[in-house]
């Protein structure tokens, strides 16, 4: 699944075309995607105005001028065309990527500057959905999430209080949306790296002083992921339409077997699998 870089550089990419335009024609070409499109979808977007274009954790929120905002979630494979006057792009910038399949175009968004922004999803696991602005922090999709990890709210003290005395790892505590919104695996393992932290110590013997550097970590490696995908380095998607990640310049993820990047280390990376996800790390400087 798309990580919090990838949909923030998509929302990136929109922006221009979307934030402040009104839609002056939506087309919707099935009932449902994941779950089943709101009733009213179409004709309560049509002439509406995004006035902004958001990110929440892993969505994209299309705040409307009547009131309801626009959630938009990937999935795995969700993906958006922009056609614009001189214009026809991927957000994200993608290579290797197969020409779009026109049966899983799902949903077309026309402006009435003439930007067409279509939606493919290929395994329809994505979604959309029209949430009043006034309840969607309450909204079952946002209730209870913790602070984005690239906003004011994510500080040492939160993830002091947050791992006090817990026996499973920082690894799975990061993961969880209650705590940090929108982290997801890769991130957490590069973070982890960096900041010297073993994915198998628990969460409650961490030393008060790694925290500062933890919280500062966890901003770099998303910042150096959302610039990668705004510039040289590139996302792409397989033949079946699968989004791929960022070939960002990981230093543990997917390295198994390597050495260990960091100056006068001198491990290995190592790989196990922790709630049924792989963690890369070093025995050796992370501890």
């Amino acid at each position: 699944m798309p990580e919090l870089p990838e949909v923030e550089t998509v929302r990136r990419g929109l922006q221009p075309v979307l934030e402040g335009a009104r839609l002056s024609r939506v087309e919707q070409r099935r009932p449902d995607l994941r779950f089943p499109f709101p009733d009213g979808f179409v004709q309560r977007l049509t002439g509406a105005r995004i006035e902004r274009l958001e990110r929440r954790a892993k969505y994209l929120l299309g705040h409307l001028d009547r009131g309801d905002v626009l959630v938009m979630h990937l999935g795995m494979t969700g993906r958006f065309e922009i056609e614009a006057p001189g214009l026809a792009t991927r957000p994200g910038d993608f290579v290797h990527a197969v020409a779009p399949d026109p049966k899983h175009a799902h949903v077309l968004f026309e402006t009435e500057a003439g930007a067409s922004v279509t939606y493919y999803d290929p395994r329809r696991f994505g979604f959309m959905g029209l949430v009043p602005a006034e309840g969607l922090a309450a909204h079952p999709w946002f209730a209870g999430m913790g602070p984005e990890p690239l906003g004011p709210d994510l500080t040492a003290a939160h993830l002091a209080a947050a791992f006090a005395g817990r026996r499973q790892g920082p690894k799975t505590l990061l993961l969880d949306q209650r705590i940090v919104a929108g982290l997801g695996n890769i991130y957490v393992c590069e973070a982890l790296h960096r900041s010297g932290i073993s994915p198998l110590r628990p969460a409650g013997e961490i030393a008060a002083a790694k925290y500062p550097l933890l919280v500062e970590v966890i901003r770099e490696v998303l910042g150096e992921a959302i610039e990668a995908g705004g510039s040289t380095l590139r996302d792409f998607a397989s033949t079946d339409g699968a989004l791929g990640y960022f070939q960002h310049s990981f230093r543990v993820y997917g390295r198994e077997g390597e050495a260990c990047p960091t100056e006068g280390c001198g491990g290995t990376i190592e790989r196990e699998v922790q709630a049924g996800r792989s963690t890369f790390f070093c025995r050796q400087c992370q501890t």
